[in-house]
Formats: C-alpha cells, sequence, structure tokens
C-alpha cells in the first residue's frame, strides 16, 4: 500500500502495491499552501513516510494535543469552550520527509513540524485548503485508513 495526496484535488488516494486505487478520501491541506520550511503553516510537498501512528483504541473524536489524548472527546461544547484550537482527533499519521533538503532534515524536516495526517471535527469543510499544514481528513475516513496502512508506509504529496 501507499499514499497519494492530490493538494490541487484536495484527495488523499490509498494505492495497493499494483498501483490499482483501494479507496479515496477527501482532505483538507494548508490554507497557506505548500511550502517545507518551519513555520511557515504550508503543507509540505515530495516523498514521505509514516513515522509513527497514535492513537490506536481511541474514541471516535478523542483530542489530541501533543501527540497525547487529552481524554476529551471533541463536542460542538467543547469547540465554543475553545474556539482557537487546531482540533487533532482520532487518529494521527505523524509524517516523515525522505528527501534530504527538501523536507527531511534542517529547515524543511516534516518530522520536526509535526505535520499529520488526523482526523478533524465533522464541521470542518473538507475539499479545500484550511489546516495549518497538516492533512486533515473526516473521523471515519482517518480510521480507514490508519487500520489499512503499517508504519513505514510511502506518502507522496504533489500539488
Amino acid at each position: 500500500m501507499h499514499i497519494k495526496i492530490s493538494i490541487a484535488q484536495q484527495m488523499l488516494t490509498l494505492l495497493d502495491d499494483a498501483g490499482n486505487v483501494h479507496a479515496q478520501y477527501p482532505i483538507s491541506s494548508a490554507a497557506n499552501g505548500v511550502g517545507c520550511e518551519k513555520n511557515s503553516g504550508c503543507t509540505p510537498l515530495g516523498a514521505h513516510t509514516v513515522r509513527a501512528k497514535i492513537g490506536a483504541q481511541q474514541p471516535i473524536n478523542s483530542v489530541f494535543i501533543g501527540r497525547r489524548p487529552t481524554g476529551e472527546i471533541c463536542t460542538p461544547a467543547l469547540m465554543a469552550e475553545f474556539p482557537n484550537r487546531d482540533w487533532i482527533l482520532t487518529r494521527i499519521l505523524w509524517l516523515s520527509g525522505t528527501e534530504l533538503g527538501k523536507n527531511r532534515l534542517g529547515n524543511v524536516d516534516t518530522m520536526q513540524r509535526y505535520i499529520y495526517i488526523h482526523g478533524t471535527p465533522d464541521s470542518v469543510t473538507l475539499g479545500q485548503p484550511g489546516s495549518h499544514g497538516c492533512i486533515r481528513m473526516r473521523n471515519a475516513d482517518i480510521v480507514a485508513l490508519f487500520d489499512a496502512v503499517p508504519v513505514g508506509t510511502m506518502v507522496m504529496i504533489d500539488d
């Protein structure tokens, strides 16, 4: 299995080893566009790998801060209480760049930038940029993707 993410189409495609489409999901990439530099708020391009899977067995809508579950479940009331949170929910696929100088090491390190594929509140609009750099997905979709891919899965992010 490998993952292709199209920024232009705002779509994540899961492909099997023969290149056949296994699943497709709408996503939301960065509101700031694409780019690999630290503190840019952009979604990094290029070849990546799933470095870590976080959140197995957590309930749908579990809230994560610093890659740790807070014990909270995201609800409209909780969102109203914390309107400025960047909601990272349900599961996290933490990405690591594989291209030295482009998305790995130095000022362009995807993993050090904490770039994930993660769940987002179902009220968030997908299909258009809006994240702070990560790839946002519906909670049911991130669970399906999380369960389908192992650590080490290749991820290509293209504009």
